[in-house]
C-alpha cells in the first residue's frame, strides 16, 4: 500500500518508464509493449496468435494509448497529455499523400490498432472502433479539457499545455447555454487561480459550477495560475 506522498511519485516514475519504452515518436506510435511476443516458450494467450507488431501484439493499440494520455493528465502534466493526444489523432497519420499511403485507412475515424512491425509501421488496423473513440473523446473532453458533469453540477479542472492561451466551449443544460472561457496567462498546466461565474467569484475547488435548466446564458470565466490559499473555504 502506497502513502499519500509516494503515489504521484510512483505514478511519474511508471510514466516516465512509458514514455521511454513505449512512445515512438517518430513513427507516430504508442505501443502497448515491447517488444513482441514470437517464439519463446511463454504462452501469453490469444495474442501471440497476431503477427508480431500488430494488434495487441506489440502494436499501437488505442485504448491503452489514450488511457496513457489520462494518466499524464492525472499527474498535471498537460504538455505529454496534449502531445500524446495529438498523435492518436487519426489525421495527424495522413497529413501527407506518403503518410496517407502509408496508413491505408479512413483519416477521419479512430483506428483500434496501428501497425509497428518494420515492414508495416504505421499501417492502421481496425477502424470505425467505438470504444477507441468515445475513450478518446473522454480524454479530451475530461481529462484535457477538464470537464466533467457530476449530479447537477459541473466540475472543472483543466490540464493543458503551458503554450496555450487558454480556450472556450459552449455547454448546453435544457434550456440554459454556459459559455465558459479558461485563460492561461501565467503559462500553466493546471490550478485554478480564480472563477467568476455571472459577476460571482467561485471559492469552491475543485471547482465546481452549479446547474440551471432555466433558459438564458452564463458566463464563467476562469483564470489559471497559482491556486489561491484561500479557495474552498466557506
Amino acid at each position: 500500500m502506497l502513502s499519500g506522498a509516494a503515489e504521484p511519485k510512483r505514478a511519474r516514475q511508471a510514466l516516465a518508464a512509458v514514455e521511454r519504452e513505449l512512445i515512438d515518436a517518430d513513427a507516430g506510435l504508442a505501443l502497448l509493449f515491447t517488444p513482441p511476443f514470437d517464439k519463446g516458450p511463454k504462452d501469453p494467450g490469444y495474442i501471440k496468435g497476431y503477427p508480431v507488431g500488430v494488434r495487441e501484439n506489440g502494436g499501437q493499440y488505442t485504448h491503452a494509448a489514450v488511457w496513457t494520455a489520462t494518466a499524464f493528465a492525472a499527474v498535471g502534466d498537460g504538455d505529454r497529455t496534449a502531445s500524446l493526444l495529438a498523435m492518436l489523432n487519426p489525421i495527424n497519420h495522413s497529413r501527407t499523400p506518403s503518410e496517407a499511403q502509408r496508413y491505408k485507412v479512413e483519416p477521419y475515424v479512430v483506428a483500434a490498432d496501428i501497425y509497428s512491425h518494420p515492414a508495416h509501421l504505421g499501417r492502421g488496423g481496425w477502424t470505425w472502433y467505438t470504444g477507441a473513440a468515445g475513450w478518446m473523446y473522454r480524454a479530451g473532453l475530461e481529462s484535457l479539457l477538464g470537464l466533467r458533469r457530476h449530479g447537477d453540477a459541473l466540475l472543472l479542472d483543466p490540464c493543458i499545455p503551458r503554450h496555450w492561451p487558454g480556450f472556450k466551449l459552449v455547454y448546453r443544460f435544457g434550456a440554459a447555454r454556459y459559455e465558459i472561457e479558461v485563460e492561461n496567462p501565467d503559462g500553466v498546466c493546471r490550478g485554478v487561480a480564480e472563477a467568476v461565474l455571472d459577476g460571482v467569484r467561485l471559492r469552491e475547488r475543485p471547482l465546481r459550477i452549479p446547474l440551471s435548466s432555466a433558459d438564458g446564458v452564463r458566463r464563467l470565466r476562469v483564470r489559471l495560475g497559482a491556486v489561491d490559499p484561500k479557495a474552498g473555504a466557506a
